[in-house]
């Protein structure tokens, strides 16, 4: 079966095998190797000198603890949103009692850095920014760099959704002075769901210490209480622990610039194809994701049955829209483990079943 939807995505074969060793304690030695490992790969894929941890959870759960271990309730908020995932994060911070304040773009669109500046303007009392860095649901890339730069001259806390983006898509964690980042293992790390990965800068560190949300699991504190003795405050997904200290070795022997452009030129191949076959790309083409491509389906397309011809009979397993965008987009996933060839096949296959998929 060929996967190709945003995550999970692909595990080489280096991988699966180191995913069948044997279960260690996870409060003894060899444990502690592991984890201070990948930690330290970790962060020169984060670009990051701050502190990075893991943790046992999907990238949701990094995302509540980038909310919970930073605010109070009722601390102001401002969400930066043009998708589903976008708006998942406001969700969170809702949820925990911020005051949220949305700033909703079409989907699809680009944010508009001057209404971002002028909302922090209007607000002096506003405490973090929520941003997603690269918006699976609708297949484009947010220009994080300058999102920074206008949260930053307000002084603001910088939260990301970096889950479908980090290691695929440039993020230098340091140099855009962003306060957490989080990902997850089932994207781009060619590594099962299980993990949540985040760094937290010393200005997230300084909010931590103010910060009075709820948490217990998320703790950071424990996090990084637990690190300094090579474990991790609860039970670890050890089998990820070791099929990501495996992975992380491909990647930095690869390079992240190799990395990078190899994910820029596959993602193009994606897009050069669709429009060879007829179809368009459902986001502004300029912003068009390096792990995602999102596709219209206009009206002539029936996406379930598309979805479904290729799977069984073409053996090729793409994504759907989310949301209001449900049978409107379809989506090919295109990081972690992939190469030109794995386009060509789904490129192939979309050929072949495209005609069976037209409404009648």
């Amino acid at each position: 079966m060929h996967l190709r939807i945003p995550g999970p995505t692909p595990c080489p074969p280096q991988a699966l095998l180191a995913m069948g060793r044997q279960m260690i304690n996870h409060r003894g030695g060899e444990f502690g190797e592991i984890v201070n490992s990948i930690t330290e790969k970790l962060k020169q894929v984060f670009q990051t000198k701050g502190d990075v941890f893991l943790l046992t959870a999907s990238g949701t759960g990094g995302m509540e603890a980038a909310i919970v271990n930073t605010l109070s309730p009722g601390d102001k908020v401002l969400s930066i949103s043009n998708g589903a995932f976008g708006e998942r994060f406001a969700d969170i911070a809702e949820g925990f009692g911020a005051e949220v304040i949305r700033l909703n773009f079409e989907w699809g669109k680009a944010v508009d850095l001057d209404v971002i500046a002028k909302a922090l303007r209007a607000d002096g009392d506003i405490k973090a920014v929520l941003a997603t860095h690269n918006e699976t649901s609708t297949g484009m890339t947010n220009r994080l760099g300058n999102i920074s730069a206008v949260v930053k001259k307000f002084d603001k806390l910088l939260l990301v959704d970096a889950i479908s983006s980090l290691g695929c898509i440039n993020l230098p964690t340091d140099d855009w002075h962003c306060d957490i980042v989080v990902t997850g293992s089932q994207k781009g790390w060619m590594v099962p769901p299980g993990l949540a990965m985040v760094s937290i800068s010393e200005k997230a560190w300084q909010a931590h210490a103010q910060a009075k949300m709820p948490r217990y699991y998320w703790d950071f504190s424990k996090a990084k209480d637990f690190l300094q003795k090579g474990q991790t405050p609860w039970t670890p997904a050890i089998s990820i622990f070791y099929a990501l200290d495996t992975t992380l070795d491909l990647m930095l022997s690869e390079g992240l610039d190799n990395i990078f452009t190899r994910h820029a030129r596959v993602a193009q191949k994606a897009r050069d194809g669709v429009k060879s076959l007829g179809l368009s790309l459902f986001p502004d083409e300029k912003y068009a994701s390096n792990t995602v491509t999102a596709v219209n389906a206009d009206d002539r397309i029936d996406v379930p049955k598309l979805i479904r011809v290729l799977r069984e009979d073409y053996d090729v397993v793409l994504a759907g829209g989310q949301q209001k965008l449900s049978g409107k987009i379809f989506r090919i996933g295109h990081l972690g483990s992939v190469e030109d060839n794995d386009i060509k096949s789904v490129l192939e296959a979309l050929n072949k079943a495209l005609p069976r998929a037209k409404k009648v």
